[in-house]
């Protein structure tokens, strides 16, 4: 039912909503579709069916409670996309453990305060990340670990913490062996298990995602069984997910998009998860998509482009894809007709959401026209409400500018122990505010505009200049800093920071950036430095931003991208 006046829309379906945990619905799955393969983890050389992975997952769920993790814990993941991620998803949920996703270009600082933020109880780390040694990473902070002869942690920084477990198969003093947690549980504990499953609710939160906000240190964004379970299932119902399907995961499965799109999608499909790489990598992808007959594949824009531009890209068959999804930053309309014509994707998708809201509120359909798949992002989802609304709260006309609000089963629970934060973006009618400005047209379908608050979509991910900025500041010369985004043909926008230094200091560009690329994550540290006297200032004070962006724009010559 619509409104063809007012930039109010509600999203109806023959199909209802799923009142179950993901407990529920993974069992459901293993039962159903016990000898089809699950997941194909093409670069460790895992495949497993339904049935394995249940298993698998049942035995490390009953180790956790052997650890002595209980219902309500929270076990934090730190590892590139594999098999033992989506065991400990799964097995988290069964057991009614918080999984709390962490970012795996996190450093020190951004892992300690994560990890008290929430209290993790247990940490699943893999072996390494890029240039990062997790384990050298999480000793520096917990030191501890190389005494813990029990594997029972007693840090003095990291207080909660109790139980570190590496994927790999060297022995470590203080550090749990994950395949040493994959033994097969005796017929008691399985039924313990069991019985803790089925007294689980599906509005408990099962999930901890991080997003920052304009005040610099991230939020725990509490997700419930009931939130991610449906928004997985009806994004998989969006593309016609079958059991035949096969779908190419290259987006990190710590983010909504990977761990919800990808794997719950999936499973209440019966579908086949595919990861092709630990990161992603273009010619591995090519690989699984090939190799494995993938008939669907995930991205943001900058994925594709390098899939697409990748010199071996002539030497596949990728004939076998049908659909995917295109999501986390504005689709050029060439890429989308390029993905279209050369990768066969004839139904991609686009996506529309935020991690708050589970993560997807709108998305095209596999039949909508490339003008609208390019030009909007699609129509609400089904059972969620979306409107447009002005400064005053009141909804607008439709074709009219407003900020976009967002209600139904998909709205978080609020953020961990930041009841007054939860306040100002969910409303006492529980509407999400978004931040995102946005115009409805009578077809119902919902363009982006722009962001209310400054965050930075690069290669669509969110980076948040205040979080920058508040680092930057612990640099000795930085007396002032603004960061903000700028064009960029390849990643949508990214990061300038523009520094004003404390008299008399000197430094350079260059110093500035390898400053950040030693303390925190590599997606987080600015393309261009630039040096300012001064700011210009509004009469209260405070650096106009957006005065700054079109200064930069002309100085790089950048005004031509995106007119």
């Amino acid at each position: 039912m619509t409104n063809a006046g007012l930039s109010y829309a509600n999203g109806t379906s023959d199909h209802p909503l799923l009142g179950m945990t993901i407990s529920e619905s993974f069992d459901q799955a293993c039962d159903q579709y016990a000898d089809h393969e699950a997941v194909v983890s093409c670069h460790q050389n895992i495949r497993l069916t339904y049935k394995e992975l249940q298993a698998k997952v049942n035995a490390f769920a009953c180790s956790l409670l052997k650890l002595g993790l209980k219902k309500g814990d929270r076990l934090g993941i730190w590892s590139p996309n594999c098999v033992e991620w989506t065991i400990t998803q799964f097995a988290a949920c069964k057991a009614g453990i918080i999984l709390v996703n962490l970012n795996t270009a996190y450093k020190s600082n951004e892992l300690e305060y994560v990890l008290n933020k929430v209290s993790c109880v247990a940490l699943v780390i893999a072996p390494t990340f890029k240039t990062s040694d997790y384990q050298e990473i999480i000793t520096k902070i917990a030191p501890e670990i190389l005494e813990a002869e029990n594997k029972i942690l007693n840090s003095v920084r990291l207080p909660h913490l109790k139980h570190v477990i590496k994927i790999e198969d060297q022995q470590h003093t203080g550090i749990h062996r994950f395949h040493d947690l994959l033994t097969e549980p005796t017929d008691q504990q399985l039924f313990d298990l069991q019985e803790l499953a089925d007294q689980l609710q599906f509005d408990e939160t099962i999930n901890i995602q991080f997003t920052s906000g304009t005040t610099g240190n991230p939020k725990g964004t509490m997700l419930t069984h009931h939130n991610i379970l449906n928004n997985g299932y009806f994004v998989g119902e969006t593309i016609k997910l079958t059991p035949q399907d096969r779908v190419c995961i290259s987006v990190p499965l710590f983010h909504c998009f990977g761990m919800v799109m990808g794997n719950l999608a999936c499973i209440t499909h019966g579908s086949t998860m595919v990861y092709p790489a630990g990161v992603f990598n273009p010619l591995e992808s090519l690989k699984a998509m090939q190799n494995e007959k993938c008939t669907a594949s995930y991205g943001v824009p900058t994925m594709f482009i390098a899939i697409l531009e990748h010199e071996q890209f002539d030497e596949f068959d990728l004939s076998s894809l049908r659909t995917g999804i295109m999501a986390g930053s504005p689709c050029p309309r060439e890429i989308m007709q390029r993905v279209i014509d050369r990768m066969h994707m004839t139904e991609i998708t686009i996506c529309y959401g935020m991690t708050e809201t589970s993560p997807v509120s709108a998305q095209s359909s596999t039949t909508d026209s490339l003008e609208k798949r390019v030009a909007t992002v699609g129509r609400i989802h089904p059972h969620i409400e979306i409107k447009i609304v002005d400064e005053q709260g009141n909804i607008v006309p439709r074709g009219k500018l407003g900020e976009l609000c967002v209600r139904g089963y998909s709205v978080m629970m609020g953020y961990w122990g930041e009841p007054e934060k939860t306040a100002e973006v969910i409303d006492e009618a529980g509407w999400m505010h978004t931040g995102d400005i946005a115009e409805m047209d009578q077809e119902d379908f919902f363009k982006i505009k722009g962001r209310i608050k400054d965050v930075v979509i690069r290669g669509g991910e969110n980076l948040f200049p205040k979080e920058i900025e508040d680092f930057l500041y612990t640099h000795p010369d930085v007396s002032d800093v603004q960061v903000i985004g700028l064009p960029d043909a390849k990643y949508g926008e990214e990061l300038c920071a523009c520094i004003i230094l404390h008299e008399h200091h000197q430094t350079n560009e260059e110093i500035i950036r390898q400053y950040c690329k030693e303390h925190i994550s590599h997606n987080k540290v600015p393309r261009y430095v630039r040096f300012f006297s001064e700011f210009p200032l509004t009469a209260s004070g405070k650096a106009q931003k957006f005065k700054l962006q079109e200064f930069m724009r002309k100085e790089l010559n950048l005004n031509d991208i995106f007119q």
